[in-house]
């Protein structure tokens, strides 16, 4: 478990589901999540993830899902996931309410540490539905980059929600951790 001021930074359980499925539908779906910069209602509606999803990446040898309190209160999550030579980085969520506020900052740079010293990865890979210019841009000042690779949505599969237009796909972005 890693500290820093105000912040405790620490495995999720079992317990915490019901939680972070809440805290990364309010940040990405729904009116709830237009108080935050990083919504999707616009491009999809419905489920972002579910107790089942959430449960797997916990379960998941390969993966820490990070859970992030504040005074207590669950405030945000990521997933930082191992495959071989790179991590993953995802599920990425900050509470709508304290987005904008540079908890996201903290909270990658924690996720890209413990990748590197906990598998000695190089690289962190994400995904990122290439229309969400403003979240690629983020990301972008946080030193990743755009690589071009495509990846389809899955349409037709509501566990990811239901898109509102038909030109959505996910781009690889990049960034060396050395």
């Amino acid at each position: 478990m890693e500290t820093t001021p105000g912040l405790t930074f620490r495995d999720a359980t079992d317990a915490d589901v019901d939680t972070l499925v809440a805290l990364v539908e309010a940040a990405y779906r729904g009116d709830d999540s237009r108080a935050g910069w990083t919504t999707e209602a616009d491009i999809l509606e419905g489920q972002r993830t579910d107790p089942e999803g959430v449960l797997e990446v916990i379960k998941s040898p390969d993966s820490r899902l990070l859970t992030v309190e504040q005074d207590g209160r669950v405030v945000a999550c990521c997933q930082v996931e191992h495959r071989g030579t790179h991590a993953y980085f995802g599920m990425f969520a900050v509470s709508p309410t304290l987005q904008g506020g540079g908890l996201g900052k903290v909270i990658i740079a924690e996720a890209e540490r413990i990748a590197r010293e906990t598998w000695g990865v190089t690289e962190m890979h994400m995904t990122v539905i290439s229309v969400r210019n403003d979240l690629i841009a983020w990301y972008e000042r946080r030193g990743y980059r755009r690589t071009g690779e495509m990846t389809p949505f899955p349409y037709g599969d509501e566990r990811f929600g239901v898109p509102q237009r038909d030109d959505l796909q996910f781009e690889l972005l990049v960034k060396p951790l050395v």
